[in-house]
């Protein structure tokens, strides 16, 4: 059970966690810049301080890359999110980076992209970070909303839920970011399918990069400061989902046919990548696979594997792909 071999990592975060009170004006001394009176923000109760305060995790921007034949230490197991856009080689961002930084701002083909990972969600996503004539920078607010990572800009200090890629707080309120296809795969399969690719350097941070400070979180009971509506059919809380659109599909579905294909849309599973919120170690977490998202002319789209209650969250009225009885 999670809360018996919850790490110390995790103790500290719990210990400072608070509920924020629902009244915004307790966050306008941190947030001189935010525009509170802007928001899709119906219950301010559903916001609530994950532990570190804003940039306590640092977020990356401009980082280096190397060649697939440099040794970090990078299991081939261990899991990535790629992106690889027309005209530009393929770029890996490992997992081992993005658990303890969980934003990196970078710039392929001329596209300036967010690159975010939320541990508490299982969500990584990346976006465009043109919006308008801006160019946004971001980084982690500290702040959480049904469990997911609020991200924020710093060019206006608006608010974002990282699993919708929305401003919900802010000037930039209502704004949406669009979405860039990307996957989470092992690193073997990526250097398999890019030999010319490129793998994000380690950060230059103090950090125990590979060891995963969420231990056993993918397999406990509940999610951590999550008080929403768990999700129906059964379906536990924490088993991971392929959402497209509004659209989800259990893993254990999608597991046990290897190929699904209805609509527009196939999905494959294959075998090979370590979940990065199971063991001590990132590289011996247990096989949960990857995923790829394809239309009928077998192009990737945008797509998430994450945990069933965030779905559940940001989508309450979405459909589950279950299948026929």
């Amino acid at each position: 059970m999670f809360l018996k071999t919850i790490t110390y990592t995790w103790l500290i975060i719990a210990a400072f966690t608070t509920v924020s009170n629902a009244n915004p004006e307790r966050w306008s001394l941190e947030w001189p810049e935010t525009d509170f009176t802007r928001t899709t923000i119906v219950e301010w109760s559903e916001i609530q301080s994950g532990g570190p305060p804003k940039d306590g995790i640092p977020a990356i921007s401009h980082p280096n890359f190397h060649s697939i034949e440099v040794d970090q230490g990078i299991s081939d197991r261990e899991p990535v999110i790629t992106v690889n856009l027309s005209g530009s080689v393929a770029r890996a961002y490992p997992i081992r980076y993005l658990v303890w930084h969980e934003i990196v701002n970078d710039t392929l083909s001329e596209i300036p992209i967010v690159v975010t990972f939320c541990p508490l969600c299982n969500s990584a996503l990346v976006f465009d970070r043109r919006l308008d004539h801006d160019v946004l920078e971001f980084g982690v607010s500290g702040m959480l909303r049904n469990s997911d990572m609020i991200m924020f800009d710093r060019q206006t200090e608006s608010w974002w839920q990282q699993a919708i890629g929305l401003g919900i707080v802010g000037a930039f309120s209502s704004s949406q970011l669009v979405q860039i296809p990307s996957w989470m795969e092992s690193f073997g399969e990526f250097k398999a399918q890019n030999p010319e690719g490129l793998v994000m350097a380690e950060p230059n941070f103090r950090r125990r990069y590979g060891a995963n400070p969420y231990r056993n979180y993918d397999s406990s009971d509940r999610p951590f400061l999550y008080r929403g509506e768990l999700p129906p059919h059964g379906i536990h809380p924490l088993m991971r989902v392929v959402r497209v659109g509004a659209n989800a599909w259990p893993m254990e579905r999608l597991m046990a046919n290897g190929i699904l294909t209805e609509g527009n849309v196939t999905l494959t599973w294959e075998q090979g990548q370590a979940s990065a919120l199971d063991s001590q170690n990132i590289a011996e977490g247990r096989d949960v696979g990857s995923v790829r998202v394809r239309d009928k002319l077998g192009r990737d789209l945008p797509h998430d594997v994450m945990f069933a209650f965030a779905f559940h969250a940001f989508f309450p009225d979405g459909n589950w792909m279950l299948g026929s009885d």
